[in-house]
């Protein structure tokens, strides 16, 4: 039964470290987005309609981005938080029997 619970607490600690990867993507997107909005008002300042266009298209596919990777962060935190929960219920059955 330890061994259970050992595997739970691994597949815990992955999705854990897997969520704050996925907060660190997104967070690289924003910052990404911010450069390719800069480079869309520079380009309209130099009247370089045609570049700001493809700026500004790639600045709302970072935002795109940036919000899938919170969104599967989240759905992570809820998985990690139902498995935690899991894991101590087992932890007080065990001392339970």
């Amino acid at each position: 039964a330890a061994m259970v619970g050992d595997k739970l607490m691994d597949q815990i600690f992955n999705l854990k470290f897997t969520s704050k990867q996925l907060v660190r993507q997104a967070n690289k997107c924003e910052k990404e987005e911010k450069a390719e909005k800069n480079k869309v008002k520079k380009a309209i300042e130099k009247g370089n309609i045609e570049g700001a266009k493809i700026y500004a298209q790639n600045a709302i596919r970072k935002k795109t981005e940036q919000l899938n990777y919170l969104k599967l962060g989240s759905r992570l935190d809820a998985v990690v938080s139902r498995l935690d929960t899991q894991a101590k219920m087992n932890v007080i059955n065990k001392s339970m029997a």
